[in-house]
């Protein structure tokens, strides 16, 4: 559905009655609330830009960027749904550059526990911060739609930034347009099929198996690419490694188990077994596929012969960090960016004990894994509330953040202190770039670039500053290429929020949420086998057929919007 946009002449008179109250002194205030944490508005800050005359004459055009219009200081809070994210706003010189540049302050808000439970409870309040970032598929996202909790990003950018549809994708709005024809949310790290055929060729994907090198190497780089010989691999490891540093050796490591399942355990090896999602036009039930079954099956056996830690039944992301930081996986199904700072610390201290992509499980024919490339839904998308303090400045911000200059200005910093014109091409001082190779945590603290602050990146707009990735992240990289495979048009079938099939959703989830570990801890193939028949029927009771025929009428959906 196309998005409607208000006459010219409407957004002239508002950007009149903007300066009117602009200059009676109406304009929000804030200072840092990300030093404190608090909510900073109306208090003032001591060394907040000065709005200048040409700021003030800016008119508001698709061609002219709105947030020029106003850089009087402002803090808006901006809540994250990822309990790992560690970096305040301010801190770094990017972050302070951007506020001196735009006015703009961040008190980023980040949940100490369990996300869901979080924003469950802010959700329910009816009052959320100015900015929400969560992932695309959450429930959530559909709940603060629905309860008119959050704002039409398009009606926004009609009444105070007509720049945010030059800033954005036409693809990716058209992808986000929601039944009443409005946008609610913006992706980051987003691909559309026109970006497939630009940038393709040089996407890589972030799913890898990984293996500790010293110790792969010293048994002898068995193949793991099979059921007998990735136990057989796991089962080497711990006789020759009991120990890491005085603490027992965790075989394997998977992400962590959640409310509604585990990455690895489900799309990442179903990608590595190569099953396919459809079979001649129809969604095919991937946990239901022999290969992937007898993969499940490998895992309760490697759990029986004393491969599986009990860490990885209950360590969330905080503690798998410090464990990798450690070096006490032997292998990993896992993101490689996940454990990038990890990667880095291991390297400095002995390159020899970083971790390596290799081939890891895989189907019966050896075919080659299909992993995901970057999608048109992106990562996470960022809504702006209901209760915004100033509408204004918020879309304006997004688009910013959204655009080339936003992009740059996220990902390569402030000229002269991150980076410089080299060679003929803006690229970060040399000094900067050892920094970012070397330890990624100080980097974020110092710098605060490289997309420290990710909630908008684009990574096709900023593949043209980016510097050749090196050891020990090039290797990782480099297996993924030619794996990578769109799944855009599977995107966002799950049906969510509180409709007869979101309900029916939510209760499948959490059914293999707790069925997962039961599997991998049944004593016997027999009780696993009872286990999984048990899930299959309790699906069926859900609703499962219901369920199905939601996803395959939005994957028809799906296809026809990127054929737009």
């Amino acid at each position: 559905m196309a998005i409607k946009r208000k006459p010219m002449k409407m957004v002239t008179l508002l950007l009149a009655m903007i300066m009117t109250l602009s200059a009676a002194g109406c304009s929000s205030g804030g200072n840092n609330g990300s030093n404190n944490g608090g909510n900073a508005e109306g208090s003032k800050s001591t060394n907040a830009p000065v709005q200048t005359e040409a700021a003030t004459e800016t008119k508001l055009s698709e061609d002219e960027p709105g947030w020029k219009a106003d850089t009087s200081p402002i803090t808006f809070d901006w809540y994250l749904n990822f309990s790992w994210f560690p970096n305040k706003w301010g801190v770094d010189a990017t972050s302070k550059y951007i506020t001196k540049k735009t006015g703009v302050d961040i008190n980023f808000i980040v949940p100490a526990g369990n996300e869901n439970e979080k924003l469950n409870t802010l959700v329910a309040s009816g009052k959320l911060p100015d900015f929400i970032t969560i992932d695309f598929a959450n429930d959530n996202v559909k709940k603060m739609i629905e309860g008119e909790l959050v704002l039409p990003l398009n009606k926004l950018a009609e009444e105070y930034d007509p720049y945010f549809f030059k800033a954005s994708d036409p693809a990716k709005l058209n992808w986000y347009t929601q039944e009443d024809g409005n946008v609610y949310g913006y992706p980051n790290a987003s691909s559309s099929p026109a970006d497939y055929e630009k940038y393709g060729d040089t996407y890589v994907a972030n799913q890898v198996f990984v293996v500790r090198k010293d110790m792969y190497e010293a048994i002898g780089k068995p193949d793991m690419s099979t059921p007998e010989g990735f136990l057989k691999a796991l089962q080497l490891a711990k006789e020759k490694y009991p120990q890491v540093n005085g603490q027992p050796l965790i075989p394997l490591g998977l992400h962590e188990f959640g409310d509604t399942g585990n990455y690895s355990l489900e799309a990442y090896l179903q990608n590595f077994l190569a099953i396919p999602r459809e079979k001649d036009g129809k969604l095919y039930n991937r946990e239901t596929d022999p290969e992937y079954v007898t993969w499940l099956k490998t895992l309760r056996q490697a759990n029986q012969d004393g491969l599986l830690a009990k860490d990885i039944f209950i360590d969330k992301r905080v503690q798998m960090e410090e464990k990798i930081a450690q070096g006490r996986y032997f292998a990993m199904l896992y993101q490689r960016t996940d454990f990038a700072n990890q990667e880095g610390t291991l390297y400095q201290k002995n390159p020899e004990q970083i971790y390596i992509a290799i081939d890891g499980p895989a189907n019966s024919k050896h075919d080659a894994p299909t992993l995901d490339g970057p999608g048109i839904s992106g990562w996470t998308i960022t809504l702006i509330s209901k209760n915004v303090k100033d509408k204004a400045r918020a879309i304006r911000f997004l688009s910013y953040l959204n655009s080339e200059e936003g992009n740059k200005d996220l990902f390569l910093g402030e000229k002269g202190v991150s980076y410089d014109t080299i060679d003929g091409k803006d690229q970060f001082k040399p000094e900067v770039l050892e920094l970012l190779n070397k330890d990624r945590s100080s980097f974020d603290k110092q710098y605060g670039s490289s997309f420290t602050f990710w909630m908008l990146m684009n990574t096709n707009i900023t593949q043209q500053w980016t510097n050749p990735t090196v050891e020990p992240f090039k290797q990782l990289e480099d297996w993924t290429r030619g794996k990578t495979k769109s799944a855009s048009a599977f995107e966002g079938i799950d049906p969510t929020g509180n409709s007869p099939e979101g309900i029916i959703g939510s209760k499948i989830k959490s059914l293999r949420a707790k069925t997962l570990p039961k599997l991998l801890m049944a004593p016997s193939d027999a009780e696993f086998d009872k286990i999984w028949n048990d899930y299959l029927e309790k699906q069926q009771k859900e609703g499962l057929e219901k369920f199905q025929a939601y996803q395959q009428k939005k994957y028809e959906e799906n296809k026809q919007k990127l054929s737009q």
